[in-house]
C-alpha cells in the first residue's frame, strides 16, 4: 500500500523544508581565529581538508596521524594558509598508550584545547564478512576505543575552555549497510558512546558540546579505491564535507549530516526499515565469488 508511504514522504519533505527555512547558520569564521584545535587522522582525506579550513580561519593547530613525512607536508601547507601556530605528532591509534600522549602534547604546545576533532579510521576492507574477529578487534581499538581515550584525556581542558568535541562518524553508524560489518559496528559504537556522554555533560552542566558528524560517501582516495565497482552512488567532495564538520563544531550542533539529504534518509529508514533496506541494497553490487 503506497498511500501511507506517500503521506510520510510528503510529511518528511515538509519537515525538511521547514528545518531548512528555520535553520539559521550563524557561523562566524572570526570565532575560530586563535582557536586551539587538535585534529586526528590529519595526513590525508577529510582530516587533511579539516586542517586546511582551520588554518584558513587562523586557528592554532596540532595535527596527528601515523605518517610523519605526510604530516610535515600538511603542516607546511597549513602555515601558508594562515595557521597562527602549527605542530604535529606522529601516532598510531591502534596502540592504547598513544591517545593520552597526543592530548598531552597538544595541551603542552597550545596551552589548552578548544576543539578536539576525532577523525582517524583504520583500514576499512569494504567486503563481505569473512569471520576475521582479530581484524574487528583491531578496528574497534582504532575507530572507537582510541576516540574514547582521546576524548577522556581532553575533557578537563575542554571543560575549562568551554570547548567542543567533534566526532566524525558515518551513515553506517546510523544504518547498517552491506560490506561494512566491522566498520559499521565501530561507528554505531561512536553514536552510542558520544550520544550518551552528551546527555551526561548537559545534565552535569559541563559546558562541552558534542557534535556527531554523519557522512555519506566522500571522494577521498581510500574511499574511492575501496568502493570501486561495489557501489552505485556518487561521492561528495571532501573539502565540502570538511567545512560542514568545522562549521558544525563551531555552531555546537548535536549532529550534522553531509550531504544534508542523509538526514531524511535516516528518518525514512527509522519509519520503514524493511522498505528502506530493500532500497538500500539496490545501491550495492553483489557478485558472488
Amino acid at each position: 500500500n503506497m498511500k501511507p508511504i506517500g503521506q510520510v514522504l510528503c510529511a518528511t519533505g515538509v519537515v525538511a523544508g521547514l528545518i531548512a527555512f528555520l535553520w539559521k547558520d550563524d557561523f562566524n569564521p572570526e570565532n575560530l581565529s586563535g582557536a586551539r584545535v587538535l585534529v586526528t587522522g590529519a595526513s590525508a582525506g577529510i582530516g587533511e581538508q579539516i586542517a586546511y579550513h582551520y588554518a584558513r580561519f587562523g586557528a592554532e593547530i596540532v595535527l596527528t596521524a601515523r605518517r610523519e613525512a605526510v604530516l610535515q607536508k600538511v603542516m607546511k601547507k597549513c602555515q601558508t594558509l594562515g595557521a597562527k601556530k602549527i605542530f604535529y605528532i606522529p601516532a598510531d591509534m591502534s596502540s592504547p598508550s598513544e591517545p593520552e600522549k597526543v592530548v598531552q602534547f597538544a595541551v603542552q604546545k597550545l596551552g589548552g584545547l578548544d576543539y578536539l576533532v576525532l577523525n582517524h579510521v583504520g583500514t576499512n576492507r569494504f567486503q563481505e564478512w569473512t569471520g576475521d574477529v582479530g581484524y574487528t578487534r583491531w578496528l574497534m581499538q582504532v575507530n572507537f576505543l582510541s576516540y574514547v581515550a582521546l576524548a577522556t584525556a581532553a575533557l578537563p581542558t575542554l571543560e575549562k575552555n568551554r570547548g567542543a568535541l567533534v566526532v566524525v562518524s558515518s551513515l553506517t553508524g546510523k544504518m547498517p549497510t552491506p560490506f561494512t560489518t566491522s566498520y559499521s559496528a565501530t561507528k554505531f559504537a561512536l553514536d552510542g558512546f558520544f550520544g550518551s556522554l552528551r546527555h551526561e555533560l548537559i545534565m552535569q552542566k559541563r559546558n562541552v558540546s558534542v557534535t556527531l558528524c554523519i557522512l555519506g560517501l566522500i571522494d577521498t582516495a581510500s574511499a574511492m579505491e575501496n568502493t570501486r565497482g561495489k557501489v552505485h552512488l556518487s561521492a561528495s567532495p571532501a573539502p565540502e564535507a570538511a567545512l560542514a564538520i568545522v562549521r558544525g563544531g563551531a555552531a555546537r550542533a548535536h549532529e550534522i549530516f553531509y550531504p544534508r539529504w542523509l538526514q531524511q534518509l535516516c528518518c525514512l529508514w527509522a519509519l520503514f526499515p524493511s522498505s528502506g533496506n530493500q532500497v538500500l541494497r539496490t545501491f550495492y553490487n553483489y557478485s558472488s565469488p
